[in-house]
């Protein structure tokens, strides 16, 4: 994969003395859909405001597509569309009108068909002649990202996108992000639903208090990663563990009438089978078993934990 995206050695802090981001280097490749996820305050939106020209960086140089973000910043703007996490637009213009004069903010010409199928795409064109104020949360979000997408970018960075969006809009704006995709566009997002960066993203960035943790493919993070828990239904609730079973570190839930056994799911030996014979000898009854995997936000957690 060619990189679109280059970050060396960003960094920001403030005149007051505040270190909103350490240095960070991260390539983003050409057509990925990457997800940084991080608490409030960690550095996310810092870091892709300096990225589309918005802060300053202290430190660092930042490459769009070939363009220097500072050196050749409009040619390097051309290329971004950035849909921010706060809504600002002027609550008295007409939908069609911002959403051109986006599109003319960046020296392109006008271009109808274009800002139709955009309008078309977010479910706007009904909406086309309303004026901002009009709009429900919903629908101001999908003007952003109409915004976002006037001058057609190469890159696309959506800030919390589906935040106050209800589920069919959400539903309506990832597929929109997945055909996106499909035409080579490149996407970073930043989400509070992980679910949502677990089922679109290729890869995961984790930044925490400034700092960029981890970068992993999302299956080879959850494979490295993830942990399998073996659940065990009890017919009656156990106020302890039953003596003979501390080897294998199992934990009471469920208020007592859960055993949970947690393990590597890629360990070569879990030690389920031996754990079976062992509760079957001491006479433990259960009624039922199950496995589940541990999900990407489990995993996000644990790492925000784990950070000093």
């Amino acid at each position: 994969m060619s990189v679109i995206l280059s970050i060396k050695d960003v960094s920001k802090t403030y005149a007051s003395g505040v270190q909103a981001l350490k240095p960070t280097s991260l390539d983003i490749n050409k057509g990925e859909i990457f997800a940084l996820l991080g608490p409030n305050g960690a550095g996310k939106t810092t870091l892709i405001s300096i990225i589309c020209g918005i802060v300053k960086a202290s430190t660092g140089a930042v490459v769009a597509d070939g363009c220097d973000i500072v050196r050749d910043y409009k040619a390097a703007r051309k290329k971004i569309g950035l849909v921010p996490q706060e809504l600002h637009t002027d609550a008295f213009e007409r939908v069609i009108d911002t959403v051109r004069f986006s599109r003319g903010l960046f020296g392109f010409p006008p271009n109808g068909a274009h800002i139709e199928k955009v309008l078309r795409d977010l479910s706007l064109w009904e909406k086309r002649e309303a004026k901002i104020m009009e709009l429900s949360g919903g629908m101001k979000r999908r003007v952003m990202i109409a915004k976002a997408l006037s001058h057609e970018p190469i890159i696309l960075f959506l800030d919390e996108p589906t935040a106050g969006v209800d589920v069919e809009l959400r539903q309506d704006m990832w597929a929109m992000v997945r055909r996106l995709r499909e035409r080579g566009v490149t996407i970073i997002l930043t989400t509070h639903y992980i679910e949502e960066a677990e089922e679109m993203a290729d890869r995961v960035g984790v930044i925490n208090k400034g700092e960029l943790i981890l970068v992993e493919e999302k299956s080879a993070l959850m494979k490295k990663l993830g942990k399998k828990q073996l659940t065990l239904e009890l017919p009656a609730p156990l106020a302890v563990v039953p003596a003979g079973l501390e080897a294998y570190k199992l934990e009471l839930a469920g208020e007592g009438r859960q055993l949970v056994y947690t393990f590597d799911a890629n360990a070569e030996h879990a030690g389920i089978a031996q754990l079976l014979r062992r509760i079957d000898e001491l006479g433990v009854e259960f009624r039922d078993l199950h496995t589940e995997q541990s999900s990407l936000e489990d995993i996000f957690v644990s790492l925000v934990r784990r950070a000093p």
